[in-house]
């Protein structure tokens, strides 16, 4: 088995070498499948990410939502807590700079933060996953920390359902879904105790759903 560093380097590289025409197909392929998910197709608040690294592009499915009418937000490294990530509302006026990593992100505003609480859906980044959820990103834990409470809640639902069928909880968790590219899909991940497996990703060729 791969080490994380080595698969995480293959992976990217796999999608790095895609060409322009193959990236347009799946953005394209990908913005249907993401259009036809009822708890997209609910949601109201949706935080997502801009496309880097030969990452699946993402602009179509921002066009979308904001045709829907639907509140888009982006992340934003947190400038003080390391290893964190802010949600920040994005509209066709945000101003963008770029941060430490060279990704663009809305220029910080306090005005336009939302708590990741509030969020319906994260769509979340990843540079691997495998049949069963596991997501490998590129190592920084951003996206593990963010998603630790909704990952918790939900642990807690399937063991105690009986229970948390009639308890409603006063805490609102967003719902992850992964985007990926096919050729991002791997055999298994060496997992790490803080890894969040996720409960859906959508690819252009499928829709996966985890236990």
């Amino acid at each position: 088995m791969k080490t994380r560093q080595a698969l995480r380097q293959t992976i990217r590289n796999k999608r790095r070498e895609l060409t322009e025409a193959q990236q347009n197909s799946a953005a394209l392929a990908l913005l249907k499948r993401f259009c036809e998910n009822d708890k997209i197709l609910s949601a109201k608040h949706i935080a997502i990410y801009l496309s880097n690294d030969g990452e699946l592009n993402t602009q179509l499915i921002i066009d979308w939502c904001w045709h829907q009418g639907k509140q888009v937000y982006l992340p934003v490294v947190h400038p003080f807590s390391k290893g964190h990530l802010l949600f920040l509302h994005f509209d066709q006026q945000t101003e963008l700079v770029n941060n430490q990593y060279g990704i663009a992100e809305p220029k910080l505003d306090v005005r336009k933060i939302i708590p990741a609480k509030q969020l319906d859906i994260i769509c979340t980044p990843l540079v691997a996953f495998d049949k069963t959820g596991v997501r490998l990103g590129m190592g920084g834990g951003f996206y593990d920390r963010t998603l630790s409470q909704w990952h918790q809640q939900n642990t807690k639902k399937n063991a105690m359902q009986s229970i948390m069928a009639n308890n409603k909880s006063n805490t609102k968790t967003p719902y992850p879904i992964g985007l990926a590219h096919d050729c991002q899909l791997v055999d298994s991940i060496p997992t790490e105790v803080w890894d969040i497996p996720l409960p859906e990703i959508i690819t252009p060729s499928k829709q996966y759903e985890f236990n």
